[in-house]
């Protein structure tokens, strides 16, 4: 093993020991902070979840916390109750088979603890972002949470059958259905394989009965569910099914409902028909949840919407922002890109706080929920990002971090109406130490001169070691098309700059936090306005930055896989070297075969439909703005990173492009991952990660 290889190696074992925050939440008074970390634990090939809890006097200032933390690696979801008296948990065991359990937990001693897999009365839990949920009636009599919907029993049209059987059949137990055991059953795509049809199960913990809801059509697909304040009914979201299943993970532009459905079986929808919906949020006096127009671009700006109790009509609190609003003491606002809000988003006097990626950061705010005022209530003493996780009893539980600082928990005790501005944060625990050398952060604001374009600008960050030294170059366009990077913590970014290399994460016209119209501007224009950015931001850094113009690097992963394709076959004379992660690399063939197929075509401009006859001129569309297009021109070396169970860009897409770069003498190599889309497991993230550097370093000029 070269020397080279050892120092990446080094690097990132040392990067992950590093903790970072998945959660956090405040007991009902406010002076106790349970915090949820995760750690990357090598020799397992697994991350590790533990707890830290906190206690804080009258001034938010710790005065004691854990001695160790507590492993719960094996709880897929915790709730605590609302008088913190019980916390619920939904464990996994896997020995020969596996099963599930739903545990509560007093805080002397394991209260209940009920297999559901033996109850068999559902399928598995669902424990994802999208779906999944573990709620507390007020008065901590009941949970509810979502599961697979139990299939019927199946067999073949021929099956022979001892006697006995034959006897028992007609005795009340179902009968199997004859020659279905072979019949598509559609599921939800990357990252929600195996999940075909939800249901609604509520658990009333005094007699242990376990109740499947019923009341909801056959088609819909329920999730995100909790209880409404008398516990008499659940509200929560569900999609639509029929005529198919669209991946939904990272895609907030499927249409579904708002719906609010009792314990016998009574449902009210809530929203309006044609929108989209998630993360509803129950208070005293209604319901919120975020809303934007179904279609068009996976992910969008959203409504914050209201819907009181009592009324019919759904309000608006914050709008859909063009591109940006003037809000409390003159600051911009570029609207609400969020995926979910915060659990506990209510302060009980008529205001809501939330946190939504602003061009480079993640910010916090309040807003009244009469939509008149809009306060940033970020951590100003921190540089970088602040994300909410939990308020009760006025104080404010809050992460933060920034690309040189790893995660770092805040408190906050939320000021009057009027004086949110002044809000201080204090840190919960030992500050982290930056484990980077003194670097450079800076936000870049940048537009086309002399541009005809709708828009023109766009925005992003470099990273760099500080010095005079001119380093190789990290140009590294995000996935989506439709996110962005923010100034947070993140272990790629820190292992380039522990290894000597600058990083420039591009915002390209299309990302979110930016306005609407930045974002809508993309579409029809994939291809075009991204990588024009994307070389106009190369551009710029190398006459701003001591940065070696023969030293530049192209990373990224799914769109940023598409758009670094692009650039090496665009720009074949600028780029030296390239690793490309679940690349899209021709839309066209990828149509056919991805959870997505409607990705395909908004990004290429036209309307998606799968009715009526094939469009040429559709497909063509999709091949011409395909890097495919360009692959005969590409000198650079490329390493591709694919994971074998890809359902959002199928890994023959990085096939056909290693293939074509083979033949035409590139230097290439393929990794081939046991993994979805975002190879994010920790076997293929220490590999492709160690591998990508190493690429770069070897086949970087001397």
């Amino acid at each position: 093993m070269t020397s080279q290889l050892e120092n990446i190696i080094n690097v990132y074992k040392r990067l992950a020991k590093i903790p970072s925050i998945v959660g956090g939440r405040l007991n009902s008074s406010g002076n106790k902070v349970l915090s949820k970390w995760s750690v990357r634990n090598l020799d397992k090939g697994k991350t590790s979840k533990y707890l830290l809890d906190y206690v804080l006097n009258s001034d938010l200032k710790v005065i004691s916390e854990s001695s160790f933390g507590t492993d719960v690696s094996n709880e897929l979801l915790s709730s605590v109750s609302p008088r913190d008296t019980y916390r619920a948990v939904i464990r996994e065991e896997k020995e020969k088979d596996k099963k599930q359990y739903l545990e509560v937990w007093s805080k002397t001693s394991l209260v209940h603890c009920i297999d559901l897999t033996a109850l068999d009365l559902h399928g598995d839990v669902y424990a994802d972002s999208e779906f999944g949920c573990l709620n507390w009636s007020q008065d901590e009599s009941a949970i509810v949470y979502v599961a697979e919907r139990k299939l019927p029993k199946y067999e073949p049209y021929i099956k022979r059958k001892n006697e006995e059987k034959l006897k028992t059949e007609g005795s009340g137990e179902s009968t199997p259905k004859k020659g279905e055991e072979f019949v598509y059953r559609q599921d939800w795509g990357e990252q929600l394989v195996g999940k075909h049809l939800s249901s609604i199960v509520v658990c009333q913990l005094q007699t242990e009965k376990f109740t499947v809801l019923e009341g909801l059509p056959e088609s819909w697909c329920p999730g995100q569910v909790s209880f409404t304040p008398d516990g008499k009914s659940v509200v929560g979201v569900a999609w639509e099914t029929e005529p198919r299943r669209l991946g939904l993970m990272f895609c907030t532009n499927r249409p579904g409902y708002i719906f609010s459905l009792t314990l016998d079986g009574k449902l009210s929808k809530l929203s309006k028909e044609g929108v989209s919906v998630r993360s509803p949020r129950v208070f005293a006096d209604g319901v919120v949840w975020l809303q934007r127009t179904p279609g068009g671009p996976h992910h969008a700006c959203h409504s914050l919407v209201i819907r009181r109790n009592g009324s019919e009509e759904v309000c608006p609190i914050i709008d859909i922002v063009d591109t940006e609003l003037k809000i409390t003491d003159g600051a911009s606002f570029h609207g609400l890109y969020c995926q979910s809000l915060p659990h506990a988003c209510f302060t009980g006097d008529g205001r809501v706080v939330f946190s939504t990626p602003h061009t480079d950061e993640i910010r916090s705010y309040i807003a009244d929920i009469d939509g008149k005022r809009i306060v940033d209530i970020s951590n100003k003493s921190f540089s970088g990002s602040t994300s909410i996780l939990d308020m009760k009893g006025g104080v404010i539980l809050a992460a933060c971090s920034n690309m040189t600082t790893p995660g770092q928990l805040y408190v906050g005790r939320l000021p009057a109406a009027g004086s949110e501005a002044q809000i201080s944060w204090r840190a919960v625990g030992p500050s982290p130490q930056s484990p980077l050398p003194p670097s450079t952060v800076q936000y870049l604001q940048l537009r086309h001169e002399h541009c005809t374009d709708t828009v023109n600008s766009f925005t992003a960050i470099y990273l760099a070691p500080e010095g005079n030294k001119k380093l190789p170059l990290v140009v590294w366009p995000h996935g989506g098309p439709h996110t962005n990077f923010v100034n947070a913590f993140a272990i790629e970014t820190a292992l380039f700059n522990l290894l000597g290399f600058a990083v420039l994460q591009i915002n390209y016209r299309g990302s979110t936090g930016a306005g609407q119209a930045s974002l809508s501007c993309l579409p029809k224009h994939v291809g075009d306005y991204d990588v024009k950015d994307c070389k106009y931001a190369t551009d710029e850094v190398l006459k701003r930055f001591p940065i070696d113009p023969k030293k530049l690097c192209l990373m990224g992963g799914s769109h940023g896989g598409f758009l670094v394709t692009h650039l090496s076959g665009q720009y074949p004379d600028v780029y030296s070297v390239v690793v490309s992660r679940n690349p899209v690399i021709d839309v066209a063939s990828m149509f056919n075969s991805t959870d997505i197929a409607d990705w395909c075509a908004v990004e290429a401009g036209f309307e998606f439909k799968e009715s009526g006859p094939l469009s040429e001129q559709e497909f063509l569309a999709m091949r011409r703005c395909s890097p495919l297009a360009h692959v005969h021109r590409v000198k650079a070396p490329t390493a591709i990173m694919l994971g074998s169970g890809d359902k959002r860009v199928p890994h023959f897409q990085g096939l056909d492009y290693a293939r074509r770069l083979k033949a035409n003498g590139v230097p290439t190599r393929i990794y081939m991952y046991d993994d979805n889309h975002s190879l994010s497991s920790l076997p293929s993230e220490m590999d492709n990660l160690i591998n990508g550097v190493h690429w770069f370093l070897q086949h970087l000029p001397s």
